[in-house]
């Protein structure tokens, strides 16, 4: 086997193909992906309030997360789409951000991984915390998107322990 692993997603020719998953068994997947966002003091007090003219951020962005979950395949052109058996969105105030962390998890039992959608969700939630509150503040910042676990099918369990902050 070649030191470089090969890139699933092009053809012989280089062309980009939908992987060939048809011969994989099914496994549970789950995957679990998380970003935050962080704003001025005065911001985060608004929210958690509920002095936000556009109504409740929270959970107006929750909804959001896990709708783009479910959307995925439709704005990535190569992810298959896959029957979600479950997404969890968590957004826990951070103080010392200020801001949120989000967290979205999501499981199926498929013939491949879930990493795009709870990736999708995390940062969906992200943007919709943003639009729910750019009326207050337009310079929040989205940061630290990135997968931290996946489990199920051949390649096994990934953790990631490395912190993108102390790189």
């Amino acid at each position: 086997m070649d030191s470089v692993q090969s890139l699933t997603h092009l053809d012989a020719e280089g062309d980009a193909r939908m992987v060939d998953v048809s011969d994989k068994p099914q496994t549970l997947r789950r995957a679990i992906a998380v970003c935050e966002i962080a704003m001025k003091t005065s911001t985060l007090d608004a929210i958690q309030a509920g002095n936000v003219p556009k109504g409740d951020v929270l959970g107006t962005a929750r909804l959001a997360g896990i709708m783009a979950a479910k959307q995925t395949a439709s704005l990535i052109p190569l992810c298959h789409p896959l029957p979600l058996t479950s997404i969890d969105v968590r957004i826990m105030m951070d103080e010392n951000i200020p801001g949120y962390q989000i967290q979205a998890e999501v499981k199926t039992t498929a013939e491949t991984g879930v990493e795009m959608e709870a990736l999708t969700a995390a940062s969906v939630t992200a943007l919709t915390l943003y639009d729910m509150a750019k009326g207050l503040e337009k310079t929040m910042v989205i940061s630290n998107l990135r997968l931290i676990h996946k489990s199920g099918g051949k390649s096994g369990i990934f953790n990631n322990t490395h912190n993108v902050l102390n790189t």
